[in-house]
């Protein structure tokens, strides 16, 4: 495995690959890596000749500097996970080469999909995303490039981005992992102590409740009631919403195929973000 921090040499090594055409399959990460991320180079691995990780923390889709410094940074262990894995290329570059002096980020309109939930709470997060991740999109050129569904939100606006930029990669859309109990796979979660986990875990103890409720009420009642059930929890909610899976309209009296349960709650000074499907009965 090699770790690469100019886009020169990456270009350089990829070139001979797109050359052959060889599919390329590309996994961006912030790097603390877990199992999450592993499943994600386990799955391009069986799907391209080649599979590149790249490690950047992007400073800009933090919009509280706090959380930005907080941000857990584990590079040498990083490399040694995937040095254990199906990648063959990390890609580890610094601010600069990410965003050289002449650099200018796209201009995407996302319509809604950068104005509810994520995009209401935190104002340029998405911007922030669009512009690191067209960024390295240019960069590896890959054929395929791999995400986790726990960013449910994020996955749908980097769909809108390529599609609106032409951007010739597949995106490949991955199930949340989860522990024994259901608590999704995060790197914030390193900064969790013992009794916040077991405080986490009623996260989706509410989305499994509204899971199963489904068939009895309307979106809205759903919503209502696992807001209730989650008041239960000594954390913080900042949002509930269920929402269309494509357009992320929130919905209220009808039910559609894939409607989804989005959840953020802070536990201690720690925000964690969860999802599920809802399937509707009958």
């Amino acid at each position: 495995m090699q770790v690469i921090k100019t886009v020169e040499a990456i270009q350089q090594i990829l070139q001979e690959y797109r050359y052959a055409s060889k599919k390329i399959g590309f996994v961006p990460t912030m790097g603390a890596l877990h199992e999450g991320h592993l499943s994600l180079i386990q799955k391009a691995g069986t799907e391209n000749d080649i599979v590149v990780a790249s490690i950047f923390v992007n400073p800009t889709q933090f919009n509280n500097p706090e959380d930005l410094d907080r941000y857990p940074r584990t590079p040498e262990q990083d490399i040694d996970r995937l040095k254990e894995s199906a990648c063959s290329i990390v890609f580890l570059p610094e601010v600069d080469t990410i965003y050289p002096a002449d650099f200018r980020a796209p201009s995407v309109d996302l319509g809604l999909l950068d104005k509810v939930m994520e995009g209401k709470y935190r104002p340029g997060h998405f911007q922030g995303v669009v512009t690191v991740v067209s960024r390295l999109f240019e960069i590896v050129q890959p054929t395929n490039a791999y995400f986790g569904r726990k960013d449910f939100q994020q996955v749908a606006v980097i769909k809108a981005m390529t599609k609106a930029l032409s951007i010739p990669v597949n995106i490949i859309e991955c199930p949340t992992l989860r522990d024994e109990r259901g608590l999704a796979l995060s790197s914030r979660n390193l900064l969790l102590t013992k009794e916040d986990i077991q405080t986490a875990y009623h996260i989706y103890e509410t989305l499994e409740y509204g899971k199963k409720i489904v068939a009895l009420h309307t979106p809205s009642e759903v919503k209502s009631l696992m807001t209730n059930y989650f008041m239960g929890s000594k954390m913080e909610l900042e949002y509930i919403e269920i929402v269309d899976p494509i357009s992320l309209e929130e919905l209220t009296t009808e039910w559609v195929e894939g409607a989804t349960a989005c959840i953020v709650a802070h536990c201690g000074n720690i925000r964690l973000i969860d999802n599920l499907e809802l399937t509707p009965y009958g």
